[in-house]
């Protein structure tokens, strides 16, 4: 078991997450689009937070299983970026950066997992 805070993928998850939360609460059109803004937030939230908690289950087989739920989280996330990038909430040179992170972040959470089975 690792310490989850000294983890690059939870410090930059945790950074996205909070850059989510900026964007979300400065731009106008998700301050009206509720539903969205907290489905969005929610899933940003949930990807440090469900590796905090694999890291500290006590076995690598939980920790894989939170690792996975992270990468799905992301995935939400990616996806809901897309739609608000379609929709007009954001430009598409401003979503490159937060989608960006997305892959980053997905990516080492493989790597995390394979470091994990072995």
């Amino acid at each position: 078991m690792s310490n989850y805070e000294n983890l690059n993928v939870w410090q930059k998850a945790v950074d996205l997450a909070v850059s989510i939360y900026k964007l979300t609460d400065s731009n106008i059109s998700f301050k009206r689009d509720f539903g969205l803004k907290d489905q969005i937030r929610r899933c940003s939230v949930s990807i440090s937070s469900n590796i905090s908690e694999g890291d500290q289950l006590g076995t690598d087989k939980q920790a894989i299983r939170q690792f996975y739920i992270a990468k799905g989280s992301a995935a939400e996330l990616f996806t809901q970026l897309i739609i608000s990038e379609k929709i007009g909430y954001i430009s598409g040179d401003e979503n490159s950066y937060y989608l960006n992170e997305c892959r980053g972040i997905s990516a080492m959470l493989t790597n995390l997992i394979k470091s994990r089975l072995d």
